[in-house]
């Protein structure tokens, strides 16, 4: 089956590049081409063996490139032929009639050429400019509409697509994208691939993606579990839930917790990953370090994409992560982190950094990075002035300015907004607009709040999703 998304690898040193594939298919890759042009054909078959048994562990298409006689050799499911390859009749010879063949196109003819010579998938492009080949010649997005709509064989996007262009190369028809160094070049090629793998998720019906929820029960309903699965469930994913603790709050402050045990928790987690599945994980109150370290032993176990809300403090000042589990925090679950969304005295806490002004928050969010989380979202209504939000995406830094809303009714903001941002990363959205959009979300749910109780009331969920209301 060709879909999803398609790795091809690079040229490296034999144990680097096998360890490098089995992260990939960890991560969601559906379909690996091994393409080799230096090593000896008996090496080839070699490693050809070993990435096939890889493929075979995680349910992948094993492709080899180019070559249909180690192809056949090796058990591989098919070949990929280059323009310049050998025929596609000869390779149907060599590998018989149940293997797959796929072969490089730029245009409509090419393609409709090759599925009337048998082809079971053509790969368009280059889509965008790449320095992965240097006889590169780019076909761009209108080449692939026009052979989607000329061919009844899967399609193969391939050529300098990233995390922010596969989503409209999806959109455009692409059953499959296909990528080099954006997968083999990342220093964590799991959640590389675990961050293309999820923009597939935008073809779904909805309810339209899986959101596992760490957290703790809000009594009051505003925040935690509670505010998670409301936000999830509106915005019209499917969530679920692991409770690390329950408190007795209400809209005045927390009046006990009592945590659940931390084999318990992960019980909780494992029952749900071994079954359901997710695409997804949002954290937020854990409580202890047996809890935090529990959760991110799973985190790395299943490559899970996590969105880490590191809650510490509740709205009326209650401590909501013990001193111990901050440490366990520092060195076991934020490296772990996906995405993390800290606020101000958050990130203070975290990173060692005094953050009162903007500059101060990109250099706190650059800290965090460095001590291991993904990407940094540093939340900036603590500043004084207008807030705005600082996102740093791998090495790019993008700005969310918004007006200050005046209302004492913000109970479960933090929970909310990351939890919308697990959604929507479930449901397909790359990274800066799944933030873009959770930030119109969860400002809506800020404006429209409405008075509950005789203290911090919550935001309006409700209110927030009609912005984002899904087809029926």
């Amino acid at each position: 089956m060709i879909d999803g998304l398609y790795l091809i690898t690079a040229h490296e040193p034999e144990e680097i590049m096998l360890q490098k594939v089995a992260a990939a298919l960890r991560g969601g890759t559906r379909v690996v081409q091994y393409r080799d042009k230096k090593r000896p054909d008996s090496e080839q078959l070699a490693i050809a063996k070993r990435m096939l048994q890889l493929c075979r562990q995680w349910g992948a298409t094993f492709i080899v490139n180019d070559d249909p006689v180690i192809a056949q050799a090796c058990g591989a499911d098919g070949v990929h032929l280059g323009q310049q390859d050998a025929g596609l009749s000869e390779a149907r010879r060599i590998l018989g009639p149940q293997k797959i063949i796929g072969v490089s196109t730029r245009n409509v003819e090419e393609a409709m050429k090759a599925q009337m010579q048998g082809a079971d998938y053509v790969a368009v492009g280059s889509i965008y400019p790449t320095a992965s080949k240097d006889d590169i010649q780019v076909v761009g997005l209108a080449a692939l509409k026009k052979v989607r709509k000329a061919v009844q064989i899967p399609v193969v996007a391939i050529g300098g697509i990233t995390r922010d262009r596969a989503g409209e190369v999806i959109e455009a028809g692409a059953d499959a994208i296909c990528v080099i160094s954006a997968v083999m070049s990342d220093p964590n090629p799991d959640m590389a691939a675990g961050e293309l793998a999820l923009l597939f998720n935008r073809k779904q019906s909805f309810p339209r993606g899986k959101v596992l929820t760490i957290a703790g029960s809000d009594s009051g309903g505003g925040a935690g579990i509670q505010a998670d699965l409301k936000t999830i469930t509106l915005l019209g994913g499917y969530g679920m839930s692991a409770i690390t603790a329950l408190t007795a709050q209400n809209t005045l402050g927390v009046r006990g917790i009592h945590p659940a045990p931390a084999e318990f928790v992960s019980a909780q987690i494992q029952a749900i990953l071994t079954d359901l599945g997710t695409d997804t994980i949002k954290t937020g109150m854990l409580f202890s370090a047996d809890i935090v370290v529990q959760v991110a032993q799973a985190i790395r176990e299943y490559s899970l994409m996590a969105v880490v809300d590191p809650v510490m403090i509740a709205k009326g000042g209650a401590p909501l992560l013990q001193q111990e589990a901050i440490t366990a925090f520092q060195q076991h679950l934020l490296p772990a982190a996906y995405l993390l969304t800290p606020n101000l005295p958050e990130a203070e806490s975290l990173s060692g950094i005094a953050v009162d002004t903007e500059e101060d928050m990109v250099r706190a969010a650059r800290k965090l990075q460095m001590m291991g989380a993904r990407n940094v979202l540093l939340k900036g209504g603590h500043l004084d002035g207008e807030p705005v939000d600082i996102l740093l995406a791998g090495q790019s830094l993008h700005r969310f300015p918004a007006t200050r809303l005046h209302t004492p009714n913000t109970h479960g903001t933090g929970c909310t907004y990351s939890a919308a941002i697990a959604t929507f990363l479930a449901q397909g959205i790359p990274l800066v607009q799944a933030v873009a959009q959770s930030k119109e979300f969860i400002t809506e749910a800020i404006r429209s709040t409405f008075d509950l109780g005789t203290g911090h009331g919550p935001v309006n969920h409700y209110r927030a999703a009609q912005l984002f209301r899904k087809p029926a």
